[in-house]
């Protein structure tokens, strides 16, 4: 695939699918687009010798693909996807602001229409910027206690061409996994009230429900303690109504 309609200011930016040959090139593109991004992206807590193995890794797997941005034969960006996540897109800083990336990312669309979710970190202002100018839109929030760097990051979405197919695809396997957890988190509040000198409704502890509000609204800040607080309430309420 060619862009020669001025859809980027690179003039004749060639898109073609990686190839195992190509690990060195993209281990250059990427440590040189993540050391040109920061400080907005946290440094990779790896050693840039890790990065060739890790590319000839992921190239050899077959549950994605990866594709190459070239201008006159030089790679210049790279996007790696899965079926539903954009795992990588990276573009050398002497061709950022170009195009590049937007051609990456509609290429993207355009293999998986039905819609892609992807991670940025929370810091990454100019990242976020890109991908909301492209219309994707932002989830959530955490608080990197899941990622390497340990700094917060959003999960970024392009809900495909039937937003609502795909928004409410992530809901219903959402609710799926939350059912279990209140499943389970039922179960533990039910063992607990046999060990309790006050069981049940009587027995609640103001201190202790403050203490678990303190805890979640650090890893979904998003939310805010407030709104935890309402929603542990009735959790914790239901919990102990259903031992009744």
């Amino acid at each position: 695939m060619t862009s020669t309609d001025g859809t980027a200011d690179d003039p004749d930016v060639l898109l073609r699918p990686a190839t195992a040959g190509d690990a060195e090139v993209l281990a250059a593109v990427h440590l040189a687009s993540r050391k040109g991004a920061t400080p907005p992206m946290p440094p990779s807590v790896h050693p840039d010798e890790d990065v060739l193995p890790w590319v000839t890794a992921w190239l050899a797997e077959d549950d994605g693909e990866a594709w190459v941005a070239e201008t006159d034969g030089e790679p210049v960006g790279y996007a790696r996807f899965t079926a539903s996540w954009l795992d990588q897109l990276y573009v050398v800083p002497a061709h950022a602001g170009r195009g590049v990336g937007g051609l990456l990312l509609d290429l993207v669309k355009s293999l998986r229409p039905g819609g892609f979710a992807l991670w940025v970190f929370e810091s990454n202002e100019p990242a976020r910027r890109f991908y909301r100018r492209h219309g994707l839109i932002e989830l959530e929030t955490t608080d990197g206690s899941a990622n390497e760097e340990r700094a917060p990051d959003v999960r970024m979405a392009w809900p495909g061409r039937d937003p609502m197919a795909y928004l409410r695809a992530e809901v219903d396997e959402t609710d799926d996994e939350l059912a279990v957890l209140l499943a389970r988190r039922s179960a533990l509040t039910g063992a607990i009230q046999r060990f309790k000198a006050v069981p049940g409704h009587a027995g609640r502890d103001p201190d202790r429900e403050a203490e678990i509000v303190a805890r979640m609204a650090r890893h979904a800040p998003g939310l805010g303690e407030d709104g935890l607080r309402r929603i542990m309430h009735e959790v914790i309420g239901a919990s102990l109504d259903a031992l009744e």
